[in-house]
C-alpha cells in the first residue's frame, strides 16, 4: 500500500498491468455492499433465453468492470484522511498495444537484470505482470476468454506453489539427511579413535606376550638342555658304576677263591702233619 497519492499515481508505470487515475471515494461502504460478490462467474453458465441474452448485453459494461475487479483487485490506499482506490483499465487493448507490452517486458528483463535461464523470481514476477495485462485485454474483449484464462493462470500457480512445497520438502530433507550423515561422520571418527587407541593397547598386549613366550621358550630350551646334560651324566656314572660293580664282583670272587683255595692247603696240610 502506497503511502501517498503520488506514488500510487506513479506506481502503475513500475508495472505492466494497466491501471485507471485514481479515483476518491468520499466514504467508506461495506466491504460486502460495495463490493456484493467477489466470486468470479463460470463460463458455462448460459443464459436460458433471448430476453436473458438482451438483458447479459445491456449489462456487459458492469459485469465485466466487476469481473475485471474480481480478477485484478482495485488498489486502495489512503491519503490525508481520504480513500482512494485506482482499479485496472477498462480501455481494450489495440495491437499497438499488445506490442508496447512486449516491448516493455524486455526491456524491464533487462533493466531488472533479470536470469534468462534457471529460477529468477523477477523474471518470475515480470512475467505473470504480463500475463495478468494480457488477461485484462482478453476479458474486455471477450469475458469468457478472459475466465479461462484466470483458470490457467490459478492452475501454474497452483503448480508452481506445489513445485515449490516439493523443493522445499526435499531440501529440508536434503539437510536433515546432512545432518544425519554428519553426525554419523562424528560418531564414526569418534568409534575409528576408540577402535585405534583399543588396537594400539592390544598390540602392546600382544608384544608383552610375544616377549613372555619368548623367555619361556628360552627357558625351555634352557632346561632341555641341562636336562640332557644331567641326563648324560647320570648315564656315565650309571655307567661308571656298573664297571665298578663288575670289578668289584670279578675281585670278590677272586678273594673267595683265593680263601677256598687257602683252606683246601690248610687242611691239606693239616692232614699230612697228622
Amino acid at each position: 500500500m502506497a503511502t501517498s497519492l503520488s506514488e500510487m499515481i506513479a506506481a502503475p508505470a513500475l508495472s505492466l498491468v494497466k491501471y485507471e487515475t485514481p479515483s476518491l471515494v468520499t466514504t467508506r461502504e461495506i466491504d460486502g455492499k460495495a463490493r456484493k460478490d467477489s466470486r468470479l462467474p463460470n463460463i458455462r453458465d448460459k443464459p436460458s433465453s433471448a430476453k436473458s441474452s438482451r438483458q447479459d448485453s445491456k449489462n456487459k459494461d458492469p459485469q465485466v468492470a466487476e469481473i475485471l475487479d474480481a480478477i485484478l483487485p482495485p488498489r486502495e490506499f489512503e491519503d490525508d484522511g481520504k480513500l482512494w482506490i485506482q482499479p485496472v483499465s477498462r480501455t481494450p487493448a489495440t495491437r499497438l498495444d499488445v506490442v508496447n507490452l512486449a516491448e516493455k517486458l524486455d526491456a524491464r528483463l533487462i533493466e531488472r537484470n533479470a536470469r534468462e535461464i534457471g529460477i529468477c523470481p523477477i523474471r518470475r514476477e515480470l512475467y505473470d505482470q504480463c500475463f495478468d495485462e494480457l488477461i485484462r485485454q482478453e476479458t474486455l474483449n471477450c469475458m469468457e476468454r478472459g475466465l479461462l484464462f484466470v483458470r490457467i493462470r490459478d492452475e501454474l500457480r497452483m503448480s508452481l506453489a506445489a513445485y515449490e512445497n516439493l523443493y522445499d520438502s526435499g531440501v529440508a530433507f536434503g539437510i536433515r539427511k546432512a545432518l544425519l550423515s554428519e553426525r554419523g561422520k562424528l560418531d564414526i571418527v569418534e568409534r575409528l579413535d576408540f577402535l585405534t587407541a583399543e588396537n594400539e593397547d592390544l598390540r602392546k598386549q600382544l608384544k608383552l606376550q610375544e616377549a613372555r613366550h619368548a623367555l619361556q621358550r628360552d627357558w625351555e630350551q634352557h632346561t632341555a638342555v641341562e636336562s640332557k646334560k644331567l641326563g648324560d651324566k647320570i648315564e656315565l656314572l650309571e655307567r661308571a658304576n656298573s664297571q665298578l660293580k663288575e670289578q668289584l664282583e670279578i675281585i670278590a670272587f677272586a678273594t673267595d677263591q683265593e680263601i677256598v683255595e687257602s683252606s683246601v692247603l690248610n687242611e691239606e696240610e693239616m692232614e699230612t702233619s697228622s
